[in-house]
C-alpha cells in the first residue's frame, strides 16, 4: 500500500473515532443551552435555536447545585491531601524500609486488589455507623485516605531512587523524617502529580458509596445531587444536562491541563518497578 494512502487512511479512522467520541460531550452541552423542550422536538435539533444560560440559572439559584459543587470540591480536595500523605508515605515505606514482614504484609495488600469495593461497604458501613460517621463528610473521607493502588504505584517508582543516596544521608546523621522531606518527596514529584489527579478525579466522580453514607440532602456530592435532580426533573432534558456540564466540565479540564504530566508517571512507575 502507498505509504501516503495508508497515512491518511490511518488518520482517517483516528478522526473518526475522536468524532465518535466527542459527540456526545458536544452534544450535551449543545442541549445545556437550549430551551426547555427543545432537545425532545423531531426531527432532533443538534445546535440551540436561541442559546440561554437559564438552565445554568435554574440549577445554582433553585436546585442548590453550588452547594453540591462546594461539597465535591472540598471532599475531593481533602481526599486527595491525606491520600497523598499516607499513600505516599507507605509507598516510601515498602519499597525502602526494612521491617519484619514487610514482603508479606505487602502480598496481602496486593491480594486485596482482586476483592470487589462492593464486599467491603457494608462492613465499611457498619464500623463507620458505629463510630459515629455515617452522614457526615468525614464517613467519605476515611476510607479514601489510602488505597492500595496508591501505595502500590508509589512503592514501583520509589525503588528507583539509590539505596546509595538513603545510606550517605544516614550516615550524615539525617533522620528517616528529614530523609523523607528532603530528599525522597523532591524525587517523587512526578509520581506525586499522577497520583494526585488520580485521586482527585475518584473522589470527584465517586457515586456508590458517598449515595451510602450520606443521608442529609445538604452533604450531597455532584454525582448524587445529579442523580436526585433526575428523579424530581426526569422529562427536563436540558436542565439534566447542564447539571452534568457543571459535574463533568471541571475535571474534564483538570485531566485536559495534567494529562501529560498523569500519564508519565504512570509510565515512569511501570519502568521504574
Amino acid at each position: 500500500m502507498n505509504p501516503r494512502l495508508a497515512k491518511a487512511l490511518i488518520n482517517g479512522l483516528l478522526i473518526g473515532a475522536t468524532a465518535v467520541a466527542l459527540f456526545p460531550l458536544l452534544w450535551m452541552l449543545s442541549v445545556s443551552f437550549m430551551a426547555p423542550g427543545e432537545a425532545s422536538s423531531l426531527p432532533p435539533t443538534l445546535l440551540p435555536a436561541h442559546a440561554t444560560f437559564n438552565n445554568y440559572r435554574e440549577l445554582f439559584v433553585h436546585a442548590g447545585m453550588g452547594r453540591y459543587l462546594f461539597n465535591s470540591l472540598a471532599v475531593s480536595s481533602v481526599i486527595t491531601a491525606l491520600s497523598l500523605a499516607f499513600n505516599l508515605m507507605a509507598g516510601y515505606a515498602f519499597a525502602k524500609l526494612r521491617f519484619k514482614g514487610r514482603e508479606r504484609l505487602f502480598q496481602v495488600l496486593i491480594g486485596a486488589l482482586v476483592v470487589p469495593a462492593q464486599v467491603a461497604m457494608l462492613p465499611l458501613f457498619l464500623l463507620l455507623k458505629y463510630i459515629g460517621l455515617v452522614n457526615s463528610y468525614a464517613g467519605v473521607v476515611v476510607p479514601g485516605m489510602a488505597t492500595v493502588f496508591g501505595i502500590f504505584l508509589v512503592r514501583q517508582y520509589a525503588r528507583g531512587i539509590p539505596d546509595e543516596m538513603l545510606e550517605a544521608a544516614r550516615i550524615d546523621g539525617a533522620g528517616e523524617w528529614r530523609i523523607f522531606g528532603q530528599i525522597v518527596l523532591p524525587l517523587l514529584k512526578p509520581i506525586m502529580v499522577t497520583l494526585a489527579i488520580f485521586s482527585f478525579l475518584a473522589a470527584w466522580n465517586d457515586f456508590m458509596w458517598p449515595l451510602i453514607v450520606l443521608t442529609g440532602q445538604e452533604h450531597y456530592t455532584l454525582p448524587i445531587g445529579l442523580a436526585s435532580l433526575a428523579r424530581e426533573h426526569a422529562q427536563d432534558s436540558e436542565l439534566m444536562m447542564a447539571g452534568a456540564v457543571v459535574t463533568v466540565l471541571p475535571v474534564l479540564l483538570l485531566f485536559l491541563a495534567m494529562q501529560r504530566y498523569y500519564l508519565e508517571g504512570l509510565l515512569l512507575g511501570s519502568v521504574k518497578g
